[in-house]
């Protein structure tokens, strides 16, 4: 849920930052772009929603990947793209939170989002992932190939196991039928090493998610340096950064960890950051099918080299400096190395001893003074009878390459940051919209989605309504009630209203929530104040999510079928509530959180309709 903010950003902007990303020879010029495939339950800084919610249901124009996945390849029409589920809908694991008890219909449901992906929107999936970093089965493995042949989808490749090299290497090496369905081993963070039992399945490795790790120089460092050295110590021929670029709000679990930072779509702020220059040094100047050559890429004195061609007479050769405390990934930790200035010569062989010039593109990252400098077209290096020599520094990326295309582009700055608008309404009244979701609202379990209410003709024909009824199978520990967030994490005084239409009878429920504290990978122990009603007429204040912490309760006459409007007044150390513009409640002391964002949100796995949303 990294790209969340995005889409809700205005023109030029929105394409400005597709092109930083996407863009060939402009930018970071990305190969590859792996999405998720939606499951309706919380996959780090948010949920996204599955194409299937029910088992009857079917819709491919859900959340914001198709459309980034079209924009990248309007840009790109040679990016490669993949898919990965982290969570699944719950009628898939029937009531247990497991994919492969049914593993006909898992593979059902994964085949249905590549065919929809075709059908619906003209893009190609070429490769596809079984479980993210969770546990693989054998035999739903070898269902999938069987059903994508089936559907005549041969040319999608599977990769396992987006976990750890071990045990699916292991397993690949005694089960051939296995062996003969993967084509890509994908590890995560492998801190540039690999196994044995990898490299003897004679299969592509590749480091399918990596980096995750804060987007400052160091961040750059720590891109610079495995984007080499993955292949370098651990034969590795694809790199993916997590993530993408930061879209989401930042004081969700690793804010700014993308390439760039695009978290501000209410002001057209975004920020090229300097990743983004380290990725232009490999993928401006090398494209998916060239060849690693198989040489020691150790430099003498510290750093790495790597060198590719595409076989017909090109040569990128990409260098890379970077000391130790300047090039720290976010995991696994990293053993101490030493990086001295150093000249390092180099012989070109074969074909390539007929080289004369090689163009030469510079980074310098400066950690004194902290003016870097990115991605720089230098003077080309002359090749005098196969051989030329380089002084390198610590903490530097060359490229030098026969290709003669780099471009570092740009465009004007974009408008200065802004904080999220202190008077913010929604009243969700649009008949299509472009998105599936309304904008800001980042949902942290269960899924939000424009609704048209055909059978009410009064003011509440288009709404807001949580859709997610059953507990998915979910990848981390999704809360027991169904939350969105939205706003600025710094707000302290706050008035939330928000008109709320309870679908369940009995036990169903409703909240309106300020200052909430948590989000992601950490929501079921999210703090702040909520304002409960309830089917059976009652109405509760809690300082928690979870319903633990009661502040006040009573009786508030609130049923199912009908609409009232909540309004949550927060000042200082003082709430109070109003139900229909009377008040209800007033008085209850909060002692924390001291800030946080507004909040709305159901009991549980239940419908609910929101509507006419607004924050002072």
């Amino acid at each position: 849920a990294t790209s969340r903010l995005l889409v809700n950003y205005q023109e030029p902007y929105r394409s400005q930052i597709l092109d930083y990303l996407f863009k060939p020879n402009f930018g970071a010029s990305l190969h590859i772009l792996k999405v998720e495939i939606g499951g309706d339950a919380q996959s780090t800084d948010g949920t996204e929603p599955s194409h299937m919610h029910y088992e009857n249901d079917e819709n491919y124009f859900r959340g914001y990947e198709w459309w980034l996945m079209k924009e990248a390849k309007k840009r790109n029409p040679k990016i490669k793209l993949i898919g990965l589920p982290w969570a699944f809908p719950g009628w898939i694991g029937k009531g247990e939170n497991w994919p492969y008890d049914y593993p006909d219909i898992t593979a059902y449901y994964i085949i249905s989002w590549i065919l929809g992906a075709k059908q619906y929107h003209d893009l190609d999936i070429d490769y596809i992932g079984i479980w993210n970093e969770r546990a693989f089965s054998s035999k739903y493995i070898k269902l999938l190939r069987y059903t994508l042949d089936k559907h005549g989808l041969e040319q999608v490749r599977i990769i396992a196991s987006d976990r750890l090299w071990e045990p699916i290497s292991f397993v690949m090496m005694i089960d051939s039928e296995l062996h003969g369905v993967v084509d890509v081993i994908g590890a995560h963070y492998p801190g540039t090493k690999t196994v044995q039992n990898a490299i003897l399945t004679g299969k592509k490795l590749w480091s399918s998610e990596d980096y995750s790790t804060f987007n400052d120089d160091v961040g750059a460092g720590c891109w610079a340096r495995i984007l080499n050295q993955n292949y370098v110590n651990g034969n590795m021929t694809s790199t993916i950064a997590w993530n993408l670029v930061a879209s989401y709000y930042e004081e969700l679990p690793f804010g700014r960890c993308g390439l760039m930072t695009a978290k501000e779509p209410w002001s057209g702020h975004y920020k090229v950051e300097s990743p983004i220059w380290i990725t232009a040094h490999t993928t401006q100047f090398t494209q998916p099918g060239w060849s690693y050559l198989q040489v020691d890429g150790h430099l003498e004195g510290g750093g790495s080299f790597v060198a590719l061609t595409d076989g017909l007479g090109n040569l990128t050769i990409i260098i890379e400096t970077m000391s130790h405390n300047h090039s720290k990934c976010i995991r696994p930790p990293l053993p101490n190395f030493n990086v001295v200035p150093q000249r390092a010569t180099f012989y070109l062989r074969g074909s390539f001893y007929m080289v004369e010039t090689l163009q030469v593109w510079h980074s310098r990252l400066d950690f004194e003074s902290g003016n870097s400098s990115l991605f720089q077209q230098l003077y080309p290096v002359e090749v005098w009878k196969g051989r030329f020599s380089l002084d390198l520094n610590v903490d530097e990326v060359y490229t030098l390459t026969t290709l003669k295309t780099g471009q570092k582009c740009g465009f004007p700055e974009p408008p200065p940051p802004q904080p999220f608008p202190s008077s913010y309404r929604d009243d969700f009244n649009i008949r299509n919209p472009p998105f599936s979701e309304a904008p800001n609202f980042a949902d942290q379990t269960g899924v939000f989605e424009y609704f048209v209410n055909a059978s009410d003709p009064g003011d509440h024909v288009f709404t807001l309504r949580q859709v997610v009824v059953q507990r998915p199978i979910t990848w981390v520990s999704d809360a027991d009630q169904t939350i969105s967030v939205i706003g600025n994490f710094k707000w302290v005084n706050m008035t939330v209203t928000c008109d709320i239409y309870i679908e369940k009878p009995r036990d169903g429920g409703v909240f309106i929530a300020g200052r909430v504290d948590n989000g992601g990978i950490y929501v079921r122990s999210t703090k702040g104040v909520f304002f409960w009603v309830f089917a059976d007429g009652t109405y509760r204040v809690t300082g928690d999510l979870a319903g633990k912490e009661i502040l006040m309760k009573g009786l508030a006459g609130v049923r199912e079928n009908a609409w009232h409007t909540l309004t949550l007044n927060i000042q200082g150390n003082s709430a109070s509530g109003l139900l229909n513009g009377y008040p209800l409640w007033e008085n209850v002391t909060i002692s924390k959180p001291r800030h946080g964002w507004a909040a709305l949100g159901t009991r549980s796995f239940e419908f609910a309709q929101f509507d006419n949303f607004h924050i002072e």
